[in-house]
């Protein structure tokens, strides 16, 4: 690369008193832009630099001055007291015994205290307002007349007193500093207040070009616990319990004709987790939320596109409401989005929003501690390593969409220790910008395979389910929709209800993974005879379902999985241990299968008739299998859990199931590398994914190509 292309798209996080580091990393990494961080400010010298200036604004938090004078204008949620057995017919349940106080103040306004419940959860039934009380000074429910042995739980409205973000960088960096709260911009006076601040503050920010919102108004959920043997007691990035207030309950119930209650939101001490399907009432609160989110957060943008200043949107943190894949999220007005990312998925799910810049934030996060709490920049880290671990998953996925720059975020001094991780940053820019430049010469080649992943949330969820990796890899879509990220396939992402309209036709092979009851699998959607019909059909005249798990699993009809007689593989739940079972012989496919790919076991599988030719098994048990159905196929895999063995098995599995082939051209012949390929300009990069040197082939127009590549290294190749 020239000494030109080797600036810009980089986004470099500055820090007051580190000046000379700031302007030195700038300059070995290629950073056209400077921001500031959650704890850092911009001084002077770096502002006069010369560079753009992002400037990090989180619009609800850091107003505690206005938050004390207006305590009841703060963001809430319901939680609920863990279930307590009565061994009598009066029960006291303390309501902090659970909770991290410095979290959570508790609401017993009359506005609030109308929405708080008590269940019988032994039989599921509320107890009636008039058999408990709340004792005020106490902060303890009484219960009289409670049934002796039955378990009860208190579902109660607080104030949130410490915004959840600041509150685990304040513990992860152990400041000494005021907790700051978050507003509730359901309230007028919240509005005004925050049109003002933002009108002042750009009016005393000439320096910044670019506006980073963080995100808009609303966290994912964070509930922490009071013991730190519990800490997180609940987390989920896609959850809206955290825009629950009662002016907000009384302005849906005026719009949707009733009103929601704490149970709505409690869901028996489950919460509305992203990973189960939901019901209407969810969806109605979520889209009443939406269209609030997206009312208000416009007249913020179209303030800061007044002071001629682009704003851009982060992707995390205070996200919920913003949904990009809704087919609202242009109505924002936003010039760019900005994604943390672990992962290749995350870089995709970045890559798909309809805004003109998007722009990912690479991890390590510059802290001394990592997410997990594990040490990366201090003793015991090695942030060299993190990174690359990032990288690679993330380049493959770049290979695929295009990204407009890349960044880092967090303290810069941190890297000062650290030579090797600031070498290897300037090597990810180059390599990054290198990517980019190959997309501006056209889009990379796909196979024609067309695949569709089916779950309950379709569209909305794409590329992602709820959280990063580290919190959702037990799910086996998670895994598939990281092989995914990287391979030369079309994919899209549809609902059940999208099955009904028509959308089978665009698509040669539907992946269903999950277990039994999650959104994932699909739940009680299988019970929609209509689905099974089009399915069915549309398998028969040469469509290939891929079932990952429990796909199709729903309970109360012949076959667990209603996809069984596709799949040629069902689940005993126990309703079968006395019928019998047919054996089978290993089929082998050497080309299907790579060396070291593989399946954990799953117990009581078995065939529905013999007829499905069985690929991997263990103890007799089917693992992985394929079903001829008319001029379709059936393949099922018992679980899916990613590695790069398991990630070309993935591809090889969708080229065999629609029919394509394994030995397409542009595709390598070494798991451990992988390739993408320019018709525009001809140009052909492939990576090793690898920590060893590895050779592989490729077949392309221009004939077999041999390429040795040392460990992580990418190539570029021009073909004639």
């Amino acid at each position: 690369m020239t000494e030109e292309n080797r600036r810009g798209s980089f986004t470099l996080p500055g820090e007051s008193g580190y000046e000379a580091l700031t302007l030195q990393m700038a300059q070995k990494w290629g950073a056209d832009v400077i921001r500031d961080s959650d704890g850092t400010v911009l001084s002077e010298d770096i502002i006069q630099s010369g560079y753009s200036i992002y400037s990090t604004i989180c619009i609800i938090r850091d107003h505690n001055e206005w938050a004390n004078k207006n305590p009841d204008k703060l963001q809430q949620t319901f939680l609920m007291t863990q279930p307590e057995v009565a061994t009598g017919s009066q029960i006291t349940i303390p309501l902090w015994k659970d909770f991290f106080a410095e979290q959570f103040k508790i609401d017993s306004s009359d506005a609030a205290m109308k929405y708080w419940q008590v269940y019988d959860r032994t039989i599921d039934r509320e107890v009636p307002r008039e058999d408990w009380c709340y004792e005020e000074g106490k902060d303890e429910v009484v219960i009289s007349r409670s049934i002796p042995w039955h378990k009860y739980s208190v579902s109660f409205l607080v104030f949130r007193i410490w915004e959840e973000i600041s509150m685990y960088n304040h513990t992860t960096n152990h400041w000494e500093k005021e907790h700051l709260m978050q507003l509730d911009p359901m309230h007028k006076e919240t509005q005004e207040y925050m049109l003002d601040w933002l009108e002042n503050w750009c009016q005393t920010h000439p320096e910044t070009d670019v506006v980073r919102f963080t995100s808009m108004f609303y966290n994912f959920v964070w509930i922490w616990g009071s013991s730190e043997k519990n800490r997180h007691l609940f987390s989920d990035w896609g959850s809206y319990d955290f825009t629950v207030s009662p002016l907000a309950l009384e302005r849906f119930a005026a719009r949707y004709g009733y009103s929601p209650t704490a149970e709505d939101f409690i869901n028996q001490g489950k919460f509305q987790v992203s990973h189960m399907p939901c019901h209407q009432h969810k969806a109605d609160w979520m889209e009443f939320v939406n269209d609030f989110v997206i009312e208000f957060g416009k007249k913020l943008i179209d303030l800061t596109h007044r002071h001629n200043k682009q704003a851009f949107v982060f992707y995390d943190d205070s996200w919920v409401g913003i949904e990009p894949y809704n087919g609202r999220f242009h109505e924002f007005g936003f010039d760019g989005i900005i994604k943390c990312v672990f992962s290749g998925y995350e870089a995709r799910l970045c890559a798909g929003v309809k805004v003109k810049t998007h722009e990912l934030r690479l991890h390590p996060y510059l802290f001394p501690l990592g997410l997990g709490g594990a040490p990366t920049f201090m003793k015991g880290g090695d942030p060299t390593r993190d990174a690359r671990q990032y990288w690679i998953n993330i380049r493959r996925a770049l290979l695929r969409e295009p990204i407009d720059r890349i960044g880092l975020g967090g303290y810069l001094h941190l890297v000062e220790p650290y030579p090797d991780f600031c070498e290897y940053i300037e090597q990810v820019a180059d390599e990054f910008r290198f990517i980019k430049q190959l997309h501006h010469t056209g889009a990379p080649y796909k196979i024609k395979t067309r695949v569709a992943v089916l779950h309950s949330w379709g569209k909305l969820r794409s590329w992602t389910l709820s959280g990063h990796f580290h919190e959702t890899d037990l799910h086996d879509l998670i895994h598939v929709n990281e092989a995914l990220s990287g391979l030369p396939v079309d994919v899209s992402f549809i609902s059940f209800e999208d099955i009904k309209q028509g959308v089978l036709k665009d698509f040669d092979v539907i992946i269903n993974a999950g277990y039994a009851g999650s959104a994932w699998s699909g739940g009680d959607h299988w019970k929609d005879s209509r689905v099974i019909e089009l399915l069915t059909e549309w398998v028969h005249e040469g469509g290939a379902f891929i079932g990952i798990n429990e796909p199709s699993a729903v309970a109360g009809f012949d076959t667990f999985f209603r996809m069984a007689h596709v799949l040629g593989v069902d689940l005993d739940t126990g309703a079968k241990v006395c019928h019998g079972k047919w054996s089978f012989d290993i089929s082998t496919n050497e080309q299907l299968l790579p060396a070291d790919s593989s399946v954990k076991k799953k117990n009581n599988l078995y065939l529905t008739d013999g007829k499905a030719k069985v690929y991997m098994a263990k103890e007799g048990v089917p693992l992985m299998t394929s079903y001829d159905f008319g001029r379709g196929r059936g393949i099922y895999l018992a679980d899916y859990k990613l590695s790069q063995e398991n990630t070309r098995m993935l591809l090889n599995l969708i080229l065999f199931a629609s029919g394509e082939g394994l030995k397409g051209r542009y595709l390598t012949d070494n798991v451990y590398t992988e390739c993408s390929y320019y018709p525009e300009s001809k140009t052909l990069i492939v990576l090793n994914n690898s920590n060893q040197e590895q050779t592989t082939s490729i077949e392309t127009d221009a004939g077999l190509i041999t390429v040795t590549l040392v460990a992580f290294e990418n190539k570029l190749l021009m073909l004639a």
